[in-house]
């Protein structure tokens, strides 16, 4: 859904246009699965990382604009909300000390992004839900000035039919209405992107799902919400409820919602680009006048635009991308799961620890998938989003544990010999994994010390939310990891 979108009204002959053309697609796509056309020279790594935009006091301000104008790169972009934006950093191999570069270069762009905001009177801050955000801050007044995002929102209220509906029991509660998908603009996450071969997909794919909750539990940053605790990921159910098309009369009849677990294993990635086309309707049925099948018969690869972007809105916690470059297509697993910050050396550490990770669990013997249902994984990573670190996961062979249990006893030791499987320096996968095994073995992630803070402040919610927000910015600045700080 990167692409910029006219602003146009469809009429129900693009929509059956639309159908014909994704399922071409799919067909097309069907075909260059069987006849082996995709890259795989060797595997990348590559992230994006979402932010938010403040004043000196810590509140949101709208001036993505002005501070993408001074920033001046390209590599930096606009996302939905006006005090957000993102970066994205190109693929890269991670043997050696490439973990450590990739750690340094992030810091670099965005050392430099935060000297060019301040130009604009605007900080940026790596974290899930800014904390100081407040229910008037969203609307659709804020949406980015980019027309795809106002034609999402158009799309998605006229599937709906009625006002979104926000509600999440945590420690506190949260039940109020939206009329716009503006709340989805709250939820700041890190994406990491890992390319796969079309023939190994499906195991990456199966392991990714599997390794979602640990990585939610260790990686919490989002407890506030319009100035509630909710969840430790609480960002996760916003996300669902935010960018939902679906009344309260489709829920019930099991209708699937376009944030979304999955509900099986796969055997390919064809199964997950042909639910997309049989569940999902269009929600931007915008056709390009490439044929899909004149292309592949000429020798050249198609783009699949039209299928990419029905995909690109369908947010799968783990989502499957095709993409072509250099006239050479790949697929990508886009793991969506987790949230942006604390600071720079956390999204380090939380990246080598899934990376670590899908360099082991992929190729076992025994697959984890067949010794675990579905619904396991998927009421293992609700847990972990509302719970963090004291969530407790089942695990094959061990049965219900705590979430830190597992991570320390058995995922850490995976992810170690994973990144010496990539060839990562053996001081580098210390460092970052260390970081890991201090959240751990502290019990502190991003969320619990925001709690902490904000609760040590006392007194108004607000003003401890934003006290605690100017603090946590100084600390991300510092690159220490969140565990060391003190509350």
């Amino acid at each position: 859904m990167g692409r910029d979108v006219p602003v146009v009204v469809f009429s129900r002959d693009d929509r059956r246009k639309y159908r014909e053309k994704v399922r071409r697609c799919l067909d097309v796509f069907a075909q260059m699965l069987r006849e082996s056309r995709f890259d795989f020279e060797r595997p990348l790594a590559g992230l994006e990382i979402e932010l938010n935009i403040v004043d000196a006091h810590g509140e949101a301000v709208m001036r993505n604009a002005q501070v993408l104008a001074a920033i001046e790169r390209p590599d930096w972009a606009t996302e939905l909300g006006q005090f957000n934006i993102e970066i994205n950093i190109e693929p890269q191999e991670l043997g050696g000390d490439g973990a450590l570069r990739l750690e340094d270069d992030v810091r670099a762009r965005l050392n430099h992004a935060e000297e060019r905001a301040r130009s604009q009177d605007a900080h940026l801050v790596l974290i899930g839900i800014l904390p100081t955000l407040r229910e008037q801050d969203i609307g659709e007044g804020t949406l980015s000035a980019n027309p795809r995002y106002r034609l999402l929102n158009e799309q998605i209220f006229a599937a709906r039919g009625e006002d979104l509906h926000l509600a999440i029991d945590g420690v506190e509660r949260l039940d109020t209405h939206a009329d716009s998908i503006t709340p989805e603009a709250a939820c700041t996450s890190v994406q990491l992107h890992l390319q796969v071969s079309p023939e190994a997909f499906a195991a990456h794919w199966n392991a990714a799902q599997i390794i979602a909750a640990p990585q939610v539990a260790v990686a919490a940053n989002s407890p506030y919400l319009f100035g509630k605790e909710l969840h430790r990921e609480t960002r996760m159910a916003l996300f669902e409820q935010a960018t939902d098309t679906r009344p309260a009369e489709l829920k019930t009849q099991g209708v699937r919602p376009r944030v979304w677990f999955g509900e099986r294993w796969i055997t390919s990635v064809f199964d997950l680009f042909e639910e997309n086309v049989s569940y999902f309707p269009a929600l931007l049925p915008l056709c390009e006048s490439e044929d899909p099948r004149v292309e592949l018969e000429q020798g050249r690869m198609p783009e699949l635009h039209e299928l990419t972007l029905h995909n690109g809105t369908i947010y799968r916690w783990n989502r499957p991308v095709y993409a072509v470059v250099d006239g050479v297509p790949h697929l990508r697993i886009e793991n969506r799961v987790l949230p942006a910050g604390p600071s720079v050396a956390d999204i380090a550490a939380n990246a080598a620890f899934y990376y670590g990770l899908m360099r082991v669990l992929p190729y076992a013997q025994r697959p984890l998938w067949s010794r675990m249902s579905f619904q396991a994984a998927a009421d293992n990573l609700a847990a972990a989003a509302r719970h963090g670190l004291d969530a407790r996961l089942y695990w094959p062979g061990v049965g219900e544990v705590p979430a830190a249990e597992l991570i320390l006893r058995r995922l850490l030791p995976m992810a170690r010999e994973g990144l010496a499987a990539w060839g990562v320096d053996g001081p580098v996968a210390d460092r970052l994994l260390g970081i890991i095994e201090g959240r751990c073995i502290a019990g502190r992630t991003g969320a619990s010390w925001q709690v902490e803070h904000a609760n040590a402040h006392g007194g108004d919610r607000h003003q401890a939310l934003r006290a605690m927000t100017l603090d946590y910015i100084e600390r991300m600045h510092s690159n220490e990891p969140v565990h060391t700080w003190d509350a």
